[in-house]
């Protein structure tokens, strides 16, 4: 493999492809033994991949500038013409499942994968294929109008990631501008993004029907691969973190305001946990990123091998730049298996949160390529996912003195107190976006008021000083996933129980990293409630889950808290 940077980049022919693929099938139907079915289907996983490698190197690099008329030119081609290929993967999608030699198959894929290779092959239609290119072309128009936001702020232009780090400024009247300049910025692009968001409604909606199904929401969760659980379980998982860890949330903002000096909380004050400043990394990206290669290598033998892999080949960016786009994610080249981390780094602690929890996805992904028979193993759903990058940030913890010094136990106690306190707000992303779907004729001024509501309900320490924007309901159009994942975010409080009880068991002398490992390679062999038994891991939609994390996270905030005094 090169480095990423010196990856040739070459559109692929798709029509060859398509004759590749085609005589694959073939092959796949024809097969007279296991082992020649096995070759075939070997062999168009490769196709695929080497097909989806070029596509994520073109959208990384789209990704890295957003204006970059090349790649936005090749990432536009994808868009369009991946979905017309649907009809051709759910052929060989058929032929696979259909295979006389399909038991022998499904003992070394396991039959998850066949599982879900069926409910692939119901949800893939002729009909769906416009309304999914029209998906993915909003989705990219949302990117673009996100990512071309920029203010100029003391003296340097900003984007939304710009401004964070103003809002952790000691100076209140800083914090105070920052913050109406972030919420300024969106209230100037609201009107893009609420049409944007309107026709996305609408597109998943029409998807969501032609396939026969009731409406969305029942489409997006079996795509999700939800199969052990439904809208109920989340809704009671919701009502057990608004009546458990809400109020330990509440009292942990009070104690904030107090140590702040300030006699009430506001939204830009809630990002500066100690009055004289946050800890912060010390050192330049790169010095930050060969402190956390010598991190991963005083961790484990595992860890060392991979982040020694990612820094060979150059398998990240990490720096915020004007348009770029905006937040964090990691992927995987899966010709190469091969991961890669893409963030924007601010100059704030989170720089290191990031080398912390993206490296906890992309540590999975190299290790679980590695031990997995085929690329659609690597990855689990994503509520198992969280659990990989959430736990990883709760393993460095020892290592932080490389990062910040002597506040070191400041950043421990203020990332475990953020841990906890995002939990309510993720939970508010997912009620809103159930909300919107089952009312999917609402209004801009009915999101709105959905999102005012439902922030009251669990974060009722909300308060924008105010601004007419934000108090009017404007917060909602702050979270990506809202528009480009939907439903994807009640899985980081779900694996946010996982990574707490993982930690739990390393602070009391339990064999944490071993359940750790079993976990990453296991990858997405099992369904959801199995890979969690597997891994020893209780489950967060089991009643009293929640409410034993949040009891363990308050004491050892307490803990952490008598240290830092």
């Amino acid at each position: 493999m090169e480095k990423f940077a010196d990856i040739k980049y070459e559109r692929p022919d798709l029509a060859k492809f398509k004759k590749d693929y085609l005589a694959l099938i073939g092959k796949l139907k024809r097969a007279g033994s296991y082992e020649e079915a096995d070759e075939a289907v070997k062999e168009m996983e490769g196709l695929m991949n080497r097909v989806f490698t070029s596509y994520t190197v073109a959208m990384i690099r789209h990704n890295m500038n957003m204006k970059d008329e090349f790649y936005d030119g090749e990432n536009s081609f994808f868009e369009r013409e991946i979905p017309k290929n649907m009809m051709l993967i759910k052929k060989g999608t058929e032929a696979m499942l259909k295979s006389p030699h399909r038991k022998q198959l499904e003992e070394k894929y396991g039959s998850l994968m066949f599982k879900n290779a069926e409910i692939q092959a119901k949800l893939i239609k002729p009909s769906i294929i416009l309304p999914s290119i029209a998906e993915n072309k909003l989705s990219s128009e949302y990117s673009k109008t996100a990512a071309s936001c920029s203010v100029e702020f003391m003296g340097e232009k900003c984007n939304f990631y710009g401004l964070l780090k103003h809002m952790q400024s000691t100076d209140r009247e800083e914090r105070k501008a920052a913050f109406e300049a972030w919420a300024k910025l969106y209230e100037e692009a609201s009107p893009k993004l609420d049409e944007i968001f309107g026709k996305l409604i609408r597109v998943r909606r029409k998807i969501a029907k032609k396939l026969g199904f009731k409406s969305y929401i029942d489409y997006a969760y079996l795509t999700r691969q939800r199969y052990d659980y439904g809208p109920d379980e989340v809704a009671r998982f919701r009502e057990a973190v608004r009546t458990t860890v809400t109020p330990v949330c509440d009292r942990l903002y009070r104690e904030q305001a107090e140590r702040l000096g300030v006699d009430k909380l506001r939204f830009y004050d809630e990002n500066l946990v100690f009055p004289d400043g946050n800890a912060v990394p010390q050192g330049t990206p790169e010095e930050l990123t060969e402190k956390a290669r010598l991190m991963y290598e005083a961790l484990s033998p595992e860890t060392g091998e991979f982040f020694n892999f990612m820094t060979e080949y150059g398998l990240y960016d990490l720096v915020t730049r004007e348009n770029k786009h905006l937040g964090g994610y990691c992927t995987e080249l899966p010709e190469f298996k091969a991961p890669f981390i893409f963030s924007n780094f601010n100059g704030t602690s989170a720089d290191i949160d990031v080398l912390t929890h993206e490296a906890g996805h992309a540590f999975e992904a190299y290790y679980s390529s590695r031990r997995l028979p085929h690329t659609d193993l690597t990855f689990s759903t994503s509520e198992i996912n969280e659990i990989h990058s959430m736990t990883m940030e709760l393993f460095a913890y020892p290592y932080m003195e490389s990062f910040f010094g002597e506040n070191a136990d400041r950043y421990r106690f203020a990332h475990l107190c953020e841990a906890l306190e995002v939990i309510p707000y993720l939970v508010s992303v997912d009620e809103f976006q159930h909300r919107v779907y089952e009312n999917p004729d609402s209004t801009p001024s009915d999101w709105r008021k959905f999102w005012r509501d439902i922030e009251k309900k669990y974060m009722p320490w909300r308060d924008y000083d105010g601004n007419r924007f934000l108090e009017g309901g404007g917060f909602w159009m702050q979270k990506q996933h809202i528009f480009l994942y939907p439903f994807y975010y009640v899985d980081y409080a779900m694996a946010q129980m996982g990574a707490f009880s993982l930690y739990r068991k390393a602070t009391e002398g339990g064999d944490a990293w071993g359940d750790y490992l079993k976990l990453c390679s296991m990858g997405g062999m099992y369904g959801y409630f199995e890979t969690l038994e597997r891994a020893g891991i209780p489950n967060p939609l089991t009643p009293g889950t929640v409410e034993a994390a949040a009891e363990f996270v308050e004491k050892r905030i307490a803990e952490l808290e008598e240290k830092i005094k």
